[in-house]
């Protein structure tokens, strides 16, 4: 009997390797990204705990985040050769530039989890669809950007779905009014935090943990005070559960995947593309509110599911749209590039 042995082509493992690597990727984000929004509304407001303190769920989550940065750069100094991370000295005149920021930044994640505490995690999604269209009408106030009929068009059809989302969630008597305004809150403060990023991060090098490092320092002092208003100080010390292991179990995981989810989306962009990232988020979403519907048992009527689908279409379509004018607008300066090299001018033409 012979025996025939089939050698794989070098080109086709690494093309295995290559989607091997993707698929563990993106399966990472997933598995993070949904496993910290379960983990967070259980803290916000699980029968179970009936612990009405947000903030201070908040706060332990930004003091995890910096432990972990130092943590990561004692390790750095230990294995130079194994990977590298930023200085975690505290620069006082560099944390009052980023301040600004790290205001927005506190307003951002504490609107998400207000959100996510008043609102089911089926509704979550559609609750803080809004990003996009803030996006847009800020990058044209603050940066005086303009955008197109196209990009304008799929804004419209993202409203739609969530005004119908909310119209259905009444229907289905399950509405929380406060859920919303934090939902729209926390989807006003997600633009104005992408757009003040750009800002501030070339002062701390272009380095996104540096950035990540001093929004969470900035935030835990911010915290402090709002725990006083909000009266969540005697609400934590008179926590029944408060020395329950698996309270601090639920605490650390949410904080270690709040942390985790920064790296993983960068790592997510870096190996397939922004456009991937988009996508990738959007399936997430949509694999998010039926894992939801399912866990919690929620019925929901055919026009909730439209209201779904017709954000995340429209979310899809506003990715797609970017994509073809950047697409557009690369092929124009490469063709001016190379006009103004037959013309004697090999300057790159500036961005408009």
């Amino acid at each position: 009997m012979t025996l025939t042995v089939y050698h794989r082509h070098p080109k086709m493992e690494t093309l295995f390797a290559k989607y091997f690597k993707i698929g563990l990727v993106v399966s990472a984000y997933w598995l993070i990204s949904i496993t910290m929004v379960f983990t967070n509304k259980y803290l916000l407001s699980s029968p179970d705990l009936k612990l009405n303190a947000p903030m201070f769920v908040t706060w332990y989550q930004c003091v995890v985040t910096a432990i972990l940065c130092i943590i990561l750069r004692f390790l750095a100094k230990l294995f130079p050769n194994s990977f590298s991370f930023p200085s975690t000295e505290i620069d006082l005149k560099l944390s009052r530039s980023v301040l600004p920021l790290s205001i927005i930044f506190v307003s951002m994640i504490t609107c998400n989890n207000l959100c996510l505490k008043f609102v089911g995690v089926a509704f979550y999604y559609v609750g803080r669809s809004l990003s996009t269209v803030f996006n847009v009408a800020f990058s044209y106030l603050i940066l005086k950007q303009a955008t197109s009929c196209k990009a304008l068009a799929c804004c419209g059809i993202i409203i739609s779905g969530f005004l119908l989302g909310v119209n259905q969630e009444g229907a289905a008597g399950s509405l929380s009014i406060a859920g919303v305004v934090f939902g729209v809150a926390a989807s006003a403060s997600v633009a104005l935090n992408s757009i003040f990023t750009k800002k501030v991060l070339p002062l701390l090098d272009n380095n996104v943990w540096r950035l990540t490092y001093y929004n969470n320092l900035n935030a835990i002092v911010l915290f402090m005070p709002l725990m006083l208003l909000f009266g969540e100080v005697p609400e934590v010390i008179n926590f029944p559960k408060l020395w329950d292991p698996t309270f601090w179990l639920y605490m650390n995981v949410g904080g270690v995947f709040g942390f985790a989810i920064g790296y993983v989306t960068g790592l997510q962009i870096q190996i397939t593309s922004p456009l991937t990232h988009n996508i990738s988020g959007t399936a997430k979403a949509c694999a998010q509110t039926v894992i939801a519907c399912v866990y919690y048992k929620d019925i929901k009527p055919l026009l909730w599911w439209v209201s779904n689908a017709v954000v995340l279409g429209g979310s899809g379509a506003y990715t797609e749209v970017k994509r073809n004018e950047m697409k557009q607008q690369h092929q124009a300066a490469v063709s001016q590039l190379a006009k103004n090299i037959e013309d004697g001018n090999d300057e790159i033409p500036a961005k408009s």
